[in-house]
């Protein structure tokens, strides 16, 4: 799922007990003392943290900065939506996965130790606590701030009697033809309840007959969610709609109404044959993906005993997947009040520039990504350097030059209006052999690359959708051109997805280059997702799944070796997730052995650093703030001789096990170097960022700098000054 960040840190003002989000004590809960014993022998078994409670972590630390009262409010505001957006996927893919686990007998515990009915309930529980505190924090702390800013978020009996006659005419006029009022009696079977939708659950009274009963309202989800009804005043259109619910039930009396939504089993299961198979299964699974089972229920915490043991009842919910709420629900939504034009609070706007080994080659025209690309590497670190300036404009050449024969590339994810398809599909129309190769089974973007694929498709790109049972989750892009001098071939190999609306938000990597032995290596890659290969080996790439985790633990060993024989050995690791338990044990074997480790780590860890004779020589820290941090780097100091990895690759077995990914080896003595000293930042203590405990809590700290701030400030002198370096 594809989700907006706008992050910035600072002092957290912390008003909110999230005391009550650690994970419960049990006789299994790891014990540091006394230290474990490496003289033993066997690693304990208690040395892996479990990943769901992990990620429910990162989005306590995602809350943090919701209720830090030092970052611009309507970011802040970001954040709040940023957690249920967040809360939401978890409940539709992880809790979801867990109870199918259950449902099946497949109860073996996860390398935490805990078996999945145990996960499940520590899962619900941090969750129940996480989206109460967010529920606190909207509306003691976010909703007052707002109102001292000239924003408003207020009820109806909050409106002047002339304010609700404005909206009860704009109701009448807009929203009120679109409603369906679902009644339930024997006639009337309890309605289908679609995931993620707002509904109100109303209490009919006949006034003839004394009887009540129950109907559904759904909250239509294509109109706002907070209507306006005067400059920087908004009210939630659930209560505008449960004010006139007497229109939709005439002759009736209106009891009581409650709002309520439901979250579902919305993770996909498709097996596939053949491409054309996989489509029209993909196409069903989406249709069929509506009506997953309920893994949540969320309402108000006002609502009646009697309605709430309906729902319950009718949805086959437990009393442990119902969340009593302080209301409003679904603050996903608070991404509309969010994106109010109130720039004086919002972060100051950053506008990235041209990569200066581009604008070199910059003259009146755009420049020539070939002649640059011809000259040197070019590493480019987005959002802080253009993604439109450089891979974008990549593609874009590549497609209207008329020396270019090819262009191969790999789509996960893209925009609504991608100009890079365009691109692509004016190359095929010009007559270049252009190969996409589609995941669309990328989760929750299923639809849209299924319309991509059949767009590219009727260009008369070729357009296959990868290897059996694997995802193609890499992100590499090559070009074949007729030059003086014979076939010349250039690329780009990536970290982030080729989305040049997330590229403005999402801190990614990207190498472009026309080295020979790595564009080589993506021929025959590229050959081997197209057609047939049993090739698992290359020169300058690690590629899964048979690559990249055997690739790593090799150059692990060597750190190990460096260290032993008295060379500079250290490993920096820069990952969304650490999961995987063989590098996680080799990690603690190169802490063990004494080389040092530093792991930036953005949401899951399951490794536990800093217990004594097992890993005490590593150091996890969590960077969040204004970017989401998304690239993967894997730097090792070589006995002097540095190498830096950069890829999709995160250290998980979906990744390394069950996906195309590709890291590539930086080529650049230079580029090795600037990578090793961003690790470096990123992990010093004068930084700010979260710092994870051996017993699994993170603790925030705030430092002297922020990474992200510096390279924002670095990229705006350059911009000032005219000087690229």
């Amino acid at each position: 799922m594809v989700f907006t960040y706008g992050w910035d840190t600072g002092p957290v003002t912390q008003e909110i007990d999230l005391s009550a989000l650690e994970v419960p004590a049990s006789p299994d809960e790891f014990d540091v003392d006394p230290p474990f014993d490496p003289a033993e022998g066997a690693l304990p078994a208690e040395r892996f943290l479990d990943r769901e409670l992990s990620w429910l972590a990162f989005n306590e630390r995602v809350l943090e900065l919701a209720q830090d009262s030092s970052l611009p409010l309507l970011e802040r505001v970001r954040f709040l939506s940023i957690v249920g957006s967040n809360l939401d996927e978890f409940f539709m893919v992880r809790v979801a996965g867990l109870k199918r686990r259950i449902a099946a007998g497949v109860a073996v515990p996860s390398a935490s130790g805990l078996n999945p009915r145990d996960v499940l309930a520590r899962s619900l529980t941090q969750s129940h606590a996480l989206m109460t505190a967010q529920s606190h924090t909207f509306a003691d702390d976010i909703v007052p701030a707002l109102h001292e800013a000239g924003i408003e978020l207020v009820h109806w009996d909050d409106l002047t009697g002339q304010e609700q006659e404005q909206l009860g005419a704009e109701y009448r006029e807009r929203i009120f033809p679109v409603l369906t009022p679902l009644a339930v009696d024997p006639a009337h079977p309890f309605p289908y309840i679609s995931g993620l939708s707002l509904n109100l659950a109303a209490v009919i009274r006949n006034p003839t007959t004394g009887k009540e009963h129950f109907a559904r309202v759904k909250v239509p989800p294509i109109i706002d969610r907070w209507m306006e009804v005067a400059p920087g005043r908004r009210v939630p259109v659930e209560q505008v709609i449960a004010a006139h619910l007497g229109l939709l039930f005439p002759g009736m009396e209106v009891v009581a109404h409650h709002t309520f939504r439901v979250t579902r089993n919305e993770d996909l299961e498709v097996e596939e044959d053949d491409a054309e198979n996989l489509l029209k299964a993909l196409e069903k699974e989406l249709l069929r993906r509506r009506f997953g089972p309920p893994v949540r229920l969320e309402v108000e915490e006002t609502i009646d005993e009697e309605v709430l043991e309906l729902l319950v009842t009718e949805l086959g919910v437990s009393a442990d997947e119902v969340f009593r709420l302080r209301g409003p629900l679904d603050l996903r939504s608070l991404g509309e009040v969010a994106d109010i034009d109130r720039p004086e609070l919002r972060y100051e706007p950053f506008v990235p520039g041209t990569h200066e080994h581009l604008a070199e080659v910059e003259t009146a025209s755009p420049a020539d990504m070939f002649r640059a690309l011809r000259r040197r590497d070019v590493l480019v670190h987005h959002p802080y350097d253009s993604f439109a300036t450089s891979v974008q404009r990549f593609i874009e050449q590549a497609a209207a030059d008329p020396h270019v024969l090819a262009i191969k590339q790999t789509l996960y994810r893209t925009s609504g209006d991608s100009p890079i398809i365009d691109s692509l599909v004016d190359a095929a129309r010009a007559g270049k052999q252009v190969l996409v190769l589609v995941e669309i089974k990328a989760r929750f973007d299923e639809q849209a690359n299924i319309r991509w694929a059949r767009k590219l498709e009727r260009a008369g790109c070729h357009v296959v959708y990868g290897l059996v049972g694997l995802k193609t989750h890499c992100k590499l892009a090559l070009v074949i051109r007729d030059e003086p001098d014979g076939l010349r071939r250039y690329a780009h190999l990536g970290t982030g997805n080729y989305n040049p609306k997330t590229a403005r938000l999402y801190e990614d990597l990207g190498l472009l280059t026309s080295h020979p032995d790595i564009t080589s290596d993506l021929l025959e890659l590229f050959n081997s997702l197209s057609g047939f290969s049993q090739q698992d080996g290359y020169r300058q790439l690690l590629v899964a799944p048979h690559g990249v985790r055997d690739g790593l633990i090799e150059r692990i060993d060597a750190e190990i070796a460096h260290h032993r024989a008295g060379r500079d050995a250290a490993i920096r690791f820069k990952v969304n997730s650490l999961v995987d338990e063989g590098i996680i044990d080799k990690l603690y074997e190169a802490s063990r052995a004494g080389v040092p480790v530093d792991l930036v780590i953005r949401g899951i860890c399951s490794l536990r650093p800093g217990v004594p004779g097992l890993s005490e020589n590593i150091r996890v820290r969590s960077v969040l703030g204004r970017f989401l941090e998304h690239s993967r780097v894997y730097w090792f100091a070589g006995g002097g001789e540095p190498q830096a990895w950069i890829g999709s690759a995160d250290l998980m077995h979906r990744n390394l096990d069950r996906r195309v990914e590709v890291l590539v080896r930086v080529p650049t003595e230079q580029h090795v170097g600037e990578l090793g000293d961003l690790l470096v930042r990123m992990s010093d203590d004068d930084s700010t960022s979260w710092h994870l405990d051996a017993d699994g809590a993170w603790r925030r700290h705030v430092g002297e700098f922020h990474v992200q701030d510096e390279l924002v400030e670095r990229a705006r002198r350059r911009r000032r000054s005219g000087n690229p370096s």
